[in-house]
């Protein structure tokens, strides 16, 4: 019997794939479990700088629950299915939310139910042009029971969202970009690549900054703005005494914010020229956001 999880690790990037293709990847208790072992593996080694999440075969990310498990649950009472089902769920969906290292789903295909709230709880997204998305709990008689009730809405709108929750009918990848859900869409067979491409564009920086930024965004959301600001403090106060830091400040004190300035002064039509080169267009935005930011000092 293969394991419902594979963990694989390369470059400094775990590779997680929810392994049950003949079911859809269903998250049976087996598999979430494996899953919160993985990830406390992966939280312990510093060597590993972010993680991917994608599911095995060329059909789902993940059908969702595994509904004949759950329902044997729900056949012995509310507080077994509450503690067997919902509660690991939950657990999993919060635990990747809170998770200090970066996350990112790459959704090869169906995210129907469970699959969908895994997609909303990790950091950052992308999906092939072949996935599809649907929150399809309604249809079974109940709500979802991952975080769908709560993360959905918080990423879509109250009325968007309710109408994903209500209506059970599933959505393209277009539509889970609008809503937020995810961060783009790329060809089916360059789905890893590009996961794999955004990760590295992450872990290229300071581990702590990274995880104090993940921390901050996700303490803070639910805050009023005044409680999160504080939280940011917090963040960037327990990396005052770090070596990060502090080679970060000496590098941009030293000449890196000068030649950042320079360039922002070059001639306008300089400027707009490049940026039509797609690989310097972001590199022009932070200039001009560096510059704007001296300006001010």
């Amino acid at each position: 019997m293969s394991e419902p999880i594979l963990l694989e690790t390369q470059d400094g990037i775990a590779l997680i794939t929810l392994n049950r293709p003949e079911q859809l990847n269903a998250l049976n208790y087996a598999l979430i479990d494996q899953l919160m072992a993985a990830l406390d593996r992966i939280e312990g080694d510093a060597a590993v700088r972010a993680v991917i999440l994608t599911g095995a075969g060329e059909r789902a990310f993940s059908a969702g629950a595994d509904i004949k498990e759950f329902s044997e649950s729900v056949e012995q009472g509310a507080a077994v299915a509450v503690r067997d089902f919902v509660r690991r769920g939950q657990a999993m969906t919060a635990r990747l939310e809170a998770f200090k290292k970066p996350v990112i789903a790459a959704v090869n295909g169906l995210a129907f139910g469970g699959g969908c709230e895994i997609t909303e709880a990790v950091h950052l997204a992308i999906a092939s042009d072949r996935a599809l998305f649907a929150k399809p709990e309604i249809k079974l008689g109940m709500p979802p029971t991952f975080g769908g009730t709560q993360r959905l809405p918080r990423l879509a709108g109250r009325k968007r969202g309710l109408e994903l929750l209500l209506a059970g009918d599933p959505f393209p990848p277009e539509h889970a970009r609008e809503i937020g859900l995810i961060n783009r869409i790329v060809p089916h067979d360059q789905l890893l690549s590009a996961a794999r491409e955004l990760a590295g564009r992450i872990t290229r920086h300071s581990p702590g900054a990274v995880a104090g930024t993940i921390t901050a965004v996700t303490r803070g959301l639910n805050m009023p703005i005044a409680e999160g600001l504080l939280v940011e403090s917090e963040q960037f106060a327990a990396l005052v005494p770090s070596h990060d830091l502090a080679e970060g400040s000496r590098r941009g004190s030293s000449g890196g914010r000068r030649r950042m300035w320079e360039r922002s002064r070059r001639p306008a039509l300089v400027i707009a020229s490049e940026a039509k080169h797609p690989s310097n267009r972001m590199r022009g935005k932070m200039d001009c956001f560096v510059a704007s930011l001296l300006a001010m000092t």
